[in-house]
């Protein structure tokens, strides 16, 4: 009757060479057996495998299940092929050999290493902590390579992920370059379109799984393409959500852009996760097709903040939801519906009143809107058309070296009125204390300085990511032309038309708007050189 019932562990690490045979699963398997064979006091009672494992940490599933078959009593034998099968971590690698596995009476052995703790002659603990502390040297030199080999290929552009993005799939003939998956990247540009044309997350959601669309797990597990099974993984029941179609909208590699480096962990050693900061993420410009354009994706950003409230049949959103503003007080107005006489009456108006602050609150007709915001708009749309000739013979550089030296006045003129406002502010308190000025005076005017601060910082941040933009993407300075010139047929107003092409409307009057247009700058621009007769050919 053999007097020990072994469990023979095998494992290979998920980066391994797999052509490597000596350290197949079926190589150690085999070796094990040869030993056993020689052996007439040991028994064969299991096999566990962890294929694609580190050595580094212990929650392996073979592992787990092998260490509660020793506390159950059924295995009091572990036999490796070596030690680096067991584990390469030195201390806890250690711990197993020197205090869990002599608790339990588990007899361990190694045969490449000849190892055997039956014996106390081949078993010293010198001997078995050179091997672990070698084996711990191991892992980290190859952490070390690993990360950076990684590093390297990010910034030089090269996809490293397992999993691609809904939309596309590895590149077949180069595994570190993404190409577009064509089936998944037409449901993405129909989930952009949705939203574009006024329909909440939800909606688009539904709508999907009404019409029997896989979300990204299912259509991936479908077709054996790499999937998530954790963190932003869908929901178990792999329906599209609300969620899922977000994460979608704000992924900015359908625009061809590659982000990468977004996460790390301490070391080798421990698997949590850290975020880093968007500032050290490594960024590609067009290191793939894009799905979906710049202006497209950069609108449905937009879109994001704005006030987005549905009509009450949940079918789409206001027409001017989120867009219109109070002259007086720079509030957001408000849409009613009254009905007189069985007629239905709607309108916008400021909600604040003269009773919050409103010193002359506006109210405007919802038909009267529309009809000022179309021809407003068909105006605006027939003047980029006019100047479409001359526009286009415009050097592109000469806009852009324009609208470089604007904005960088503009920043320059904003950063005055910053450090002014914080000059006086900090004048104030010695003139408080020296009985200048009274409290009340004190206080008031610290509160004024503070926010004329604060409107300097926020505009000199608007105007930092315009001259960014001016400055990184020469080659899409015009595009704004064509965005107008979409429109020059446009006959009734809708919700894609007024979002594409306005960032605001102040409601001055009755009857009276001022609409702030998209591409403001490059218009006025534009229109100064058309002026001045600079771009004719």
């Amino acid at each position: 009757m053999p007097k020990y019932k072994a469990t023979a562990y095998l494992r290979l690490s998920y980066t391994a060479d797999r052509s490597e045979e000596s350290d197949s699963i079926t190589n150690q398997k085999k070796l094990i057996e040869d030993f056993i064979a020689k052996h007439s006091d040991i028994a064969l009672v299991s096999e566990k495998v962890d294929d694609g494992y580190s050595g580094v940490l212990f929650d392996r599933p073979a592992f787990q299940e092998m260490m509660s078959d020793i506390m159950a009593g059924t295995t009091n034998c572990v036999i490796v092929k070596d030690l680096s099968r067991l584990g390469r971590e030195y201390i806890e690698t250690g711990r197993y050999l020197r205090q869990i596995f002599p608790a339990y009476g588990v007899r361990f052995i190694s045969v490449n290493d000849g190892i055997d703790t039956a014996n106390e002659h081949n078993g010293d603990d010198l001997n078995i902590s050179m091997k672990n502390l070698l084996n711990d040297t191991y892992c980290r030199d190859i952490s070390v390579k690993t990360r950076s080999a990684l590093l390297s290929k990010r910034k030089n552009g090269d996809y490293v992920g397992a999993c691609p993005a809904y939309g596309y799939k590895k590149d077949p003939e180069n595994k570190n370059h993404l190409v577009i998956d064509a089936d998944a990247a037409h449901v993405v540009q129909d989930i952009f379109r949705r939203r574009i044309d006024g329909a909440s997350a939800q909606r688009i959601a539904d709508d999907l799984n009404r019409l029997g669309i896989l979300s990204p797990l299912a259509y991936k597990v479908s077709r054996g393409l790499p999937h998530p099974t954790g963190g932003y993984a869908d929901s178990p029941d792999a329906k599209w959500s609300a969620h899922a179609v977000l994460r979608i909208l704000q992924n900015e590699t359908y625009c061809g852009v590659l982000l990468q480096g977004k996460q790390e962990t301490y070391n080798h050693k421990l698997k949590d996760i850290l975020q880093k900061p968007a500032e050290e993420w490594i960024r590609t410009e067009n290191a793939h097709e894009p799905i979906i354009s710049r202006p497209d994706f950069q609108l449905v950003q937009m879109i994001s903040g704005l006030d987005t409230r549905t009509a009450p049949d949940g079918e789409s959103v206001y027409l001017f939801s989120g867009l219109l503003i109070c002259d007086s007080c720079g509030g957001r107005m408000t849409r009613k519906t009254n009905t007189v006489n069985g007629r239905k009456y709607i309108y916008y108006h400021c909600p604040a009143g003269k009773k919050r602050g409103c010193a002359k609150p506006v109210m405007i007709r919802e038909d009267d809107l529309i009809q000022c915001v179309l021809e407003a708009l068909q105006a605006r749309v027939q003047s980029i058309v006019s100047m479409d000739e001359v526009i286009n013979s415009i050097s592109e550089e000469r806009v852009n070296k324009d609208l470089i030296a604007g904005f960088k006045t503009q920043i320059a003129d904003n950063r005055m009125q910053l450090e002014q406002a914080r000059q006086f502010k900090s004048t104030l308190y010695e003139n408080f204390v020296s009985g200048i000025i009274e409290k009340k005076e004190y206080q008031d005017l610290k509160k004024r300085y503070a926010e004329r601060a604060e409107q300097a910082q926020e505009a000199i941040d608007r105007l930092r990511e315009e001259l960014e933009n001016a400055s990184n993407n020469s080659s899409d300075r015009l595009r704004w032309v064509q965005h107008f010139k979409q429109f020059s047929t446009m006959k009734e107003l809708d919700r894609r038309a007024v979002i594409a092409t306005i960032q605001a409307i102040r409601i001055t009057g009755k009857k009276c708007v001022d609409i702030t247009y998209r591409y403001h700058s490059e218009y006025e621009q534009a229109h100064r050189l058309q002026a001045a007769g600079k771009g004719a050919v």
